[in-house]
């Protein structure tokens, strides 16, 4: 038993493996190829859409920022809108003209009415003067009253101290712009046959004429030239200066209102907010405007996804247009949305050359562009992976079920051609031996006898092969119905014995049986088990060569789950299967090519045939073989339950 087990053990360490043909390498060598190409294409495509979808995500926040400053405008160009600057920069209007548009504006707002399909919002504004700098013995400062509708002087207040200096500075500067343009307009106008006129389009072209942001108060600025004086038109005034208009804002309306509303209008959902929006005043000392979150802040300037800039700069270029829109209506390329500036509506007024504006900043909560665009770009890969992995299994089942195909055809093939031989020689046997009665060589009882004989045992060979034939085609249809019941087993081995003994001793075989005292009974089917150990025994009887020696034993065991088993093994001394060849002996039509090139007869199904009736009885079929020493097949049977034992001793079994 222990040689037994080493021989086992042995053959299942040295299994080689088959080389695989010419043809096959080839065909696994460019599918593989095919399989590399295709996962460099998925590399590149997945690559190219993460950077893709980062562009088209990037463009739509982008074209939300736009959106979003564009409605800040609005809120803020409102009272711009409401006081009517002309063309002319105020030439003609009197300071009662701003009084009366603002106190009209201011009360539509308070009764929520629509002024030309603008909403109004007399919170936003928390003040507006006119700074006289067009006096010539010191500039005077009036504060517009809407409810008394009354011009009131007014101190300058600390806040717009700073402010108020520099247009009383500029407005020196536009003096004697104002005189150049004066000067051109009336050699224009003489040039043309005409008297000296003034142009309609006043300063409309110098970036100083327009309104002007202060981003510190904040506040709106716009220059006024030419006025008539408010209270007495023989006031001494210098026409060629400058007066100013100056709207004060309410920054706690456009901190704790304005900007919450146009960030849920254009970056909120069902679910809230998509972004995360910070408006912060950058510079020496940043500071926090406005935030959607109270965990992002100035803190995050250098961890966004995309910045703004709100209020530009003044133009570098004085005579260039202020209503400049740089970047207005073009989807931004590349990473140009990430840090953009906002059209210039509103030319920042700049007290030093370190520019301190108000940036938009917005990040997804989901977290940074990258990350998302990264883990689309992960996902798609992952996808690409799992698709090209069922394509390589499903390309190497593929090529399996062709190889097994061809396997299968080729064993058919050989099948076929064993069946043939096997068939030739008893029919060319029986022919032979018809033709010899036919030609009258038999004349006595003893011939007749002896070729009678002929006939007859080539006749049961042809009867046995296809028998054979037939149960293995019974067995691969599962058509086979087996009646299991309790059986001896010196009854199985008496039935198996008497059914081959005249092959055996035909052919001078020696068989020794070894069976355990007291053996329980089986459960199986007898005529099954019976052929299963036929099969086993003529195999045995086929493969010996020379050393014409059987042993048959029969023993129970217990397994590892405490179930007994009688083992039914049949041993020879023939010249052993190969390692590689013990997978294969139990497929349907396998012969060993060593056994084929000895010209031993066989159809490739006995072992198959035995194997599948184990399985049906509820046992199983092994296998142990050394080359040059002999095999050894054990037929396992489960052993049966007592009450069907008992059943059994009082049904005689039948032999």
């Amino acid at each position: 038993m222990q040689s037994s087990f080493a021989s086992r053990t042995k053959v299942i360490g040295n299994r080689g493996t088959p080389k695989l043909p010419l043809f096959w390498i080839a065909v696994v060598s460019g599918m593989a190829s095919l399989l590399i190409i295709v996962a460099v294409l998925q590399y590149r495509w997945a690559t190219q859409l993460s950077a893709a979808t980062e562009v088209r995500i990037g463009s739509n926040l982008q074209s939300l920022m736009t959106t979003w400053h564009r409605d800040l405008y609005n809120e803020l160009s409102t009272i711009c809108i409401a006081l009517q600057v002309g063309p002319d920069s105020g030439a003609h209007d009197a300071w009662n003209d701003y009084l009366q548009r603002y106190a009209d504006w201011n009360r539509i707002g308070a009764n929520h009415e629509f002024a030309e399909g603008v909403y109004t919002n007399p919170e936003l504004i928390r003040d507006i003067y006119i700074w006289q700098t067009s006096v010539r013995v010191r500039p005077n400062l009036l504060r517009l009253d809407p409810d008394a509708k009354t011009l009131e002087n007014s101190n300058v207040p600390q806040e717009l101290a700073a402010l108020l200096a520099r247009l009383q500075a500029n407005s020196s500067n536009l003096g004697l712009s104002l005189r150049a343009w004066e000067f051109r307009s009336s050699s224009e106008s003489e040039d043309a046959g005409g008297g000296i006129q003034m142009s309609s389009s006043g300063f409309r072209s110098d970036a100083l004429s327009g309104w002007q942001f202060d981003q510190n108060i904040p506040a709106i600025v716009h220059p006024l030239v030419h006025h008539g004086h408010p209270f007495d038109s023989n006031t001494a005034v210098n026409r060629r200066a400058i007066d100013w208009l100056v709207v004060v804002l309410n920054f706690q309306v456009i901190q704790n209102r304005i900007l919450p509303e146009l960030a849920i209008r254009h970056f909120g959902d069902r679910d809230g907010l998509e972004y995360k929006l910070a408006v912060v005043a950058t510079g020496n000392r940043p500071r926090l405007i406005y935030s959607s979150d109270s965990t992002f802040g100035v803190s995050d300037v250098g961890n966004f996804d995309s910045t703004m800039r709100i209020f530009g700069s003044p133009p570098d270029n004085v005579k260039a247009e202020f209503w400049q829109t740089a970047n207005h209506g073009r989807v931004l390329q590349g990473e140009e949305w990430r840090n953009f500036s906002a059209p210039v509506w509103f030319p920042v007024i700049r007290y030093t050359s370190q520019e301190e504006p108000w940036m938009l900043i917005v990040q997804h909560r989901a977290g940074p562009l990258e990350a998302i665009a990264t883990s689309i770009r992960r996902r798609n890969l992952m996808t690409g992976g799992i698709v090209l992995l069922l394509l390589t299994v499903d390309m190497g089942l593929i090529i399996f079920a062709s190889r097994r195909a061809h396997k299968l055809a080729k064993l058919q093939l050989d099948f076929v051609a064993s069946v043939s031989h096997e068939l030739l020689t008893p029919l060319a046997a029986i022919y032979c031996t018809g033709q010899n009665v036919m030609d009258g060589l038999v004349q006595t009882k003893t011939d007749s006898i002896a070729h009678g004989s002929i006939i007859t045992g080539q006749a049961r060979q042809l009867i046995d092969l296809v028998k054979q034939i037939l149960l293995f085609a019974s067995t691969e249809n599962g058509t086979n119905r087996y009646t299991l019941r309790p059986l001896q087993v010196l009854g199985i081995l008496q039935s198996v014995r008497k059914n081959v003994a005249m092959l055996v001793e035909g052919t001078g075989f020696h068989v020794e049986q070894q069976v355990q005292a007291g053996l329980p009974y089986v459960m199986g089917d007898l005529p099954a088990l019976s052929q299963c150990l036929q099969n086993l025994l003529l195999n045995a009887v086929k493969y010996s060569g020379r050393n014409r020696w059987i042993v048959i034993s029969a023993s129970v065991h217990e397994e590892e789950n405490h179930h007994k088993e009688v083992r039914i093994s049949v041993q020879d001394h023939g010249s052993g299967i190969s390692s590689s060849e013990l997978p294969h002996i139990f497929e349907p039509f396998y012969r060993s090519p060593k056994v084929v090139d000895a010209q031993i007869h066989g159809t490739g199904l006995g072992l198959t045939v035995a194997k599948r009736i184990a399985e049906a009885m509820g046992g199983s079929l092994s296998v142990t073989s050394e080359v040059g020493v002999g095999s050894t097949f054990t037929l396992h049977l489960p052993v049966a339950r007592n009450s069907d034992t008992e059943m059994a001793d009082r049904v005689p079994e039948l032999i």
